[in-house]
């Protein structure tokens, strides 16, 4: 059984994807911040990755994940289960991923995502790193998007979707959490 490419993203009411905790030096803050997502938020995000059997991650998620997740320690086993799972991170300057479980997919982005799918069983999960999603939207591998929508506009930023990237999708869940945070769920329809 293939597994499936997810992309799980914090994003603003107009669209904005980039930088959601202010770690990355876009200048947009930690725009997540002032809003609690609850014990139902959280009950999703440890869910998802418990679901998961991967992560692959941009250069920019990467870094900021690997800055802050080797040093947490939480009781509900979060920081133990992404510390310790496989995670391929897409960069074409990146040569050595020193956080554990790493590897570094310097080129053909979507074939080797495709071998990905055949290599684990359950979900192959996409932190933040829109470039990515752009790349695997145009090649029809993304199977799964699942968007935390804050509100809140940031009037600029990078978005999800580009402009020339075409797909639909069916609604698979839409719920509120704390703050007004809304969970939409949705599956590609092929």
């Amino acid at each position: 059984m293939a597994s499936r490419v997810v992309v799980t993203e914090y994003m603003s009411l107009d669209g904005v994807v980039e930088d959601p905790v202010g770690m990355e030096g876009s200048g947009l803050g930690n725009w997540t911040g002032p809003f609690e997502r609850g014990p139902k938020g959280d009950q999703f995000k440890h869910a998802e990755l418990v679901a998961s059997d991967a992560l692959l991650l941009g250069r920019r998620t990467y870094d900021a994940f690997a800055a802050v997740w080797p040093t947490v320690k939480d009781d509900a086993g979060f920081a133990e289960r992404i510390n310790g799972m496989p995670k391929f991170v897409a960069s074409t300057t990146m040569k050595d991923a020193r956080w554990n479980n790493s590897t570094v997919i310097a080129r053909d982005l979507t074939r080797q995502v495709e071998a990905l799918t055949q290599r684990f069983e359950r979900d192959i999960l996409i932190y933040g790193s829109a470039s990515i999603v752009h790349d695997l939207m145009a090649a029809g591998l993304i199977d799964e998007v699942r968007l935390m929508v804050y509100p809140t506009i940031l009037g600029r930023g990078k978005r999800l979707f580009p402009d020339e990237v075409a797909a639909d999708f069916t609604l698979l869940e839409c719920s509120q959490f704390d703050s007004g945070i809304v969970l939409l769920r949705y599956q590609a329809r092929r």
